[in-house]
């Protein structure tokens, strides 16, 4: 028997993550990344614009069941999520750790950090509803009721400085309120956050609500930015110039956009970024007589 010390171990293929599936790119393209002090980590798959098109006919196809989920089940399927994390903590640690050049208790103290951030806005579901609805005071016998839906299909453009804890704090409050994404990872750092994607699928969250796309920044967000079905876009990750081009592209459906500043990922979230993926829908109904 051979020594165990000579073994080869099993390097992972990552792969992108769509419609409840780990595609690799259409274009068999992938790229090297490296940890903070340029070491080779991992292969990551390269999306193209299809992967970024078959991504939105995927979020699209899962709107409807996820936006019509009960909050509460909602809450209970974020919580779920967190449960996994927690049981892959130390896999976060260690990708966390080399993509960010953390030492081990930095990084995991960033994990330990989204983990509760899963956890808080999974608490969010069936109360969003409360701060974002009101009962209006009208002239005439009417009840007049303002309630928040979920805008739709969300692009998300993960930060590049923060490739765990800020890419759970742009995901979580998109999906909580029952919109589905399409989110375009750190460009180089992004094996976080396909791992995530491993999580998603084996926990309760229907295929679909997320998609995650790897690759280059500029060249994924593009068609996500012009395309028709998109209907709001977070450009957290897009620098100055690149996040102006898209906006501009934006704008031709009129999109919801959220603009890029600076953030301070461990600082209390609010309530911004769910309200920010929510239109108002108001009835109004006749009082009885």
């Amino acid at each position: 028997m051979s020594d165990r010390n000579d073994r080869l171990s099993v390097l992972k293929t990552y792969k992108l993550f769509v419609g409840g599936t780990f595609p690799r790119s259409e274009s068999g393209r992938v790229y090297e990344v490296t940890d903070a002090k340029d070491r080779w980590l991992a292969n990551a798959p390269q999306a193209s614009q299809k992967d970024a098109r078959d991504a939105v006919v995927a979020a699209r196809k899962a709107f409807g069941g996820w936006s019509g989920a009960t909050a509460y089940n909602r809450g209970q399927i974020l919580y779920r999520v967190a449960e996994m994390l927690e049981g892959r903590r130390d896999q976060f640690v260690r990708e966390v750790a080399d993509a960010e050049g953390l030492s081990k208790s930095k990084a995991g103290a960033q994990v330990d950090a989204a983990i509760d951030r899963w956890v808080w806005y999974a608490g969010w579901s069936d109360k969003i509803a409360q701060i974002a609805g009101s009962a209006n005071p009208v002239a005439g016998p009417y009840f007049n009721l303002s309630s928040p839906e979920p805008t739709g299909v969300v692009a998300v453009l993960a930060p590049q400085d923060s490739s765990f804890l800020g890419l759970v704090s742009v995901i979580a409050p998109a999906i909580v309120t029952g919109n589905t994404t399409v989110v375009v990872t750190s460009e180089n750092h992004p094996l976080p956050a396909l791992s995530l994607g491993e999580v998603l699928a084996t926990s309760d969250l229907p295929g679909g609500v997320v998609n995650v796309l790897s690759g280059r920044t500029a060249e994924i967000a593009a068609p996500l930015a012009a395309h028709q079905d998109v209907n709001a876009i977070d450009l957290t990750g897009a620098a100055p110039e690149l996040a102006t081009e898209l906006e501009t592209a934006a704008a031709e459906n009129l999109k919801r956009v959220v603009r890029p500043q600076p953030v301070d990922w461990s600082a209390d979230p609010g309530t911004g970024r769910m309200l920010s993926f929510l239109e108002t829908k108001t009835v109004w109904h006749p009082m009885g007589v």
